[in-house]
C-alpha cells in the first residue's frame, strides 16, 4: 500500500481541520485528500454515494481497501509515523468498541463542534478567497532582451 484517500466533508470545520493535521505529519504512505461530493471522489470511488460518506470518513487504498468510521480513523493513525503505534493499541479487540463509540459521538456532533471550537472549512475558506481575491491581471509579456543591442 503506497497511497490512501481520503474522502472528507469540505465543508465542515472539523473535518477540515483534520485534514490539515493529518497532511501536516509525516506518514508512511502518501495521503490524498478529496470532499466526499466531488466529481473526482465519484470517479476514483464510485461507491461512494452509498456510503453515507457526508456521516463519517471513508478511505481508499491504492490496493482497493476501503475503510469506514472507525476502521478508518485507525488507517489514517496506522499511515502516521509518531501515531503508528496508538493505531495498534485502537485496533486491538478490547478496544475497538470504545474507538466506534468515540468516532461515531465525534462525527454525529462535527457540525456543533466546528462552531464551538471556530474552525473553517475548507470550503468557507475557498469562498473568502474567491470573494476577496482582486481580478486577475492581464498577462504582459516583455520581449526578451537581447545583449546584442547593446553592442554598437
Amino acid at each position: 500500500m503506497n497511497t490512501l484517500t481520503l474522502f472528507y466533508d469540505a465543508r465542515c470545520g472539523l473535518c477540515s481541520q483534520v485534514r490539515r493535521w493529518l497532511s501536516a505529519q509525516p506518514a508512511y504512505v502518501r495521503l490524498d485528500f478529496l470532499p466526499y461530493d466531488s466529481p473526482e471522489a465519484a470517479q476514483r470511488l464510485p461507491a461512494i454515494r452509498h456510503l453515507q460518506a457526508d456521516q463519517e470518513i471513508v478511505i481508499l487504498a491504492d490496493t482497493g481497501e476501503v475503510w469506514q468510521g472507525a476502521g478508518a480513523w485507525v488507517i489514517c493513525l496506522w499511515a502516521l509515523r509518531e501515531y503508528r503505534a496508538w493505531a495498534g493499541r485502537l485496533a486491538s479487540p478490547g478496544m475497538q468498541a470504545m474507538a466506534r463509540k468515540v468516532v461515531h459521538w465525534i462525527s454525529a456532533n462535527r457540525i456543533g463542534l466546528s462552531k464551538l471550537m471556530g474552525f473553517t472549512s475548507d470550503a468557507e475558506l475557498t469562498a473568502v478567497v474567491e470573494r476577496d481575491s482582486p481580478p486577475p491581471l492581464p498577462c504582459q509579456i516583455k520581449p526578451p532582451r537581447h545583449d546584442l543591442d547593446l553592442i554598437d
